[in-house]
């Protein structure tokens, strides 16, 4: 059987967007598919809120086809503001895509975060609880218990590539910040092609105040989510952007774009690099 393309993952998207601030309707539907599919897991991530109450931010494995020991693993973050929408349904559309298209994964152990600031996704506010921007705060010694768990997830896990998905509005197209493995630029360029089947890309030559090369930022700000300082083998890192006043469903669909190219490229590249 002949793998899927990417063309393939792009045509599977097709579903409309709907939004919710109730995280349980987020997760529910994808516990379900958990319980179901022996590739995913639902393995959401317990911490305390500073008020002491118990509370937790949905994550989700899944194990495409090949060899485990040999997989990469890539996690996937969205929702660090809470009023980003598109790539928190994005992630959970390609949950509920790999359980139908697990081709899509081969070679990959997925970690799935849709929801990494809970309290600013439940008021629709890009701050936390405390009005701090969350992707500011990573490897500083944050109090912010989100940043806290997620550091602690970044700690356990060493993902040889990290994905954070976002949403500007103060952008009319797509861009993108690149970060740490050699082979970024090269996996970014046709994810930015792929996502502009949807959307128009910002060609402008500054984009949030940093230099900018056909929508591709080298620099960026410091405290963002990315791998830890003491992880020696850095890995890929991109940071997508989706222009957030732009349709729903259309910024949902260049980010699943995006991903499904990432993946490919990325794959490819190491196989290429491995002599394989």
């Amino acid at each position: 059987m002949k793998p899927p393309t990417t063309l393939d993952f792009l045509g599977a998207v097709t579903n409309p967007v709907s939004f919710t601030r109730d995280l349980e309707k987020l997760t529910a539907p994808l516990d379900v598919l958990a319980e179901r599919n022996e590739r995913l897991s639902s393995e959401h991530v317990s911490y305390l809120s500073k008020h002491g109450a118990l509370a937790s931010l949905p994550k989700y494995v899944f194990s495409g086809p090949g060899d485990r020991r040999s997989h990469l693993k890539v996690g996937i973050f969205a929702g660090i503001h809470g009023d980003e929408d598109s790539g928190v349904e994005a992630i959970g559309r390609l949950v509920e895509l790999l359980g139908r298209q697990p081709e899509m994964a081969r070679g990959y152990e997925l970690f799935l975060y849709p929801v990494c600031n809970r309290h600013g996704y439940l008021t629709n506010s890009r701050w936390s609880e405390d009005g701090l921007d969350l992707n500011r705060e990573f490897w500083k010694g944050s109090i912010e218990p989100e940043v806290r768990v997620l550091e602690q997830e970044l700690e356990a896990n060493r993902f040889d590539g990290i994905v954070a998905l976002h949403s500007d509005d103060t952008s009319e197209g797509l861009y993108g910040f690149v970060k740490g493995h050699e082979l970024t630029r090269y996996v970014l360029e046709p994810a930015l092609e792929a996502a502009g089947m949807f959307l128009p890309r910002n060609f402008d030559k500054s984009i949030d105040n940093f230099e900018a090369n056909n929508g591709i930022i080298e620099q960026g700000y410091e405290g963002i989510l990315t791998a830890p300082p003491t992880q020696k083998f850095r890995p890929f890192e991109i940071v997508f952007e989706t222009p957030h006043l732009a349709d729903a469903e259309r910024q949902v669909q260049a980010h699943l774009a995006a991903i499904a190219v990432i993946l490919e490229r990325f794959k490819v590249l190491i196989s290429e690099g491995q002599n394989i």
